[in-house]
């Protein structure tokens, strides 16, 4: 019986994650509502609240994909060049992260949308996907940097990554002052060619 009853949220928790990531992927994450979800999972809207503690865990839940998906996706790319040197790593991680986001815009913007900060109470498993995601990064960084700490590699990976994450998003949101979409790979293969020679 209570292995039923397991089962039954589990498949309830995918079923949750497979809409909520379908709807997200299509509208954005401002166009989820709990009262839709429940409808096209065929639950009560209190079933939603059995299975994720609110609808923040839910959608942490789908950026935890999003998260899984984008480090294979990047890591992919590194496969093709297995001789690169350090800055060339950084430059197919870098465009990869930016076709990643041209691919999948609505998924990709969930990733910042949520209200989180280094003040509020992060679940570890979150920080473990993003950690994650970064130690592709700072493997070159490290490279480049024998001498450095990890404590100083991290500061440089959340310091490149956040340069390139800008680029990508003004760039992207057609801002005044962001790249033009056209220049936006030889810009960041500037910045980060820049950076480290």
């Amino acid at each position: 019986m209570a292995r039923d009853t397991k089962k039954r949220r589990e498949d309830l928790r995918e079923k949750l994650l497979d809409i909520a990531e379908s709807d997200i992927r299509a509208n954005g994450l401002s166009s989820l509502r709990a009262r839709a979800l429940a409808d096209q999972a065929g639950c009560a809207v209190g079933a939603i609240y059995n299975v994720f503690d609110d609808m923040t865990g839910l959608i942490l839940a789908v950026n935890g994909r999003t998260f899984r998906r984008m480090g294979a996706f990047v890591s992919g790319t590194m496969k093709d060049n297995p001789e690169a040197t350090p800055t060339e790593t950084l430059i197919t991680i870098a465009k990869a992260y930016l076709s990643f986001a041209i691919e999948n815009p609505n998924l990709w913007r969930a990733l910042f949308e949520v209200e989180m900060s280094t003040d509020g109470d992060v679940p570890t498993w979150y920080l473990d996907e993003l950690g994650r995601l970064f130690s592709i990064i700072a493997a070159p960084i490290s490279e480049l940097n024998p001498e450095a700490s990890a404590a100083e590699v991290d500061l440089m990976t959340r310091t490149l990554f956040s340069s390139v994450h800008g680029i990508v998003l003004l760039g992207l949101e057609k801002r005044i002052s962001g790249v033009p979409r056209e220049r936006m790979e030889d810009m960041i293969e500037y910045l980060l060619t820049s950076v480290t020679h």
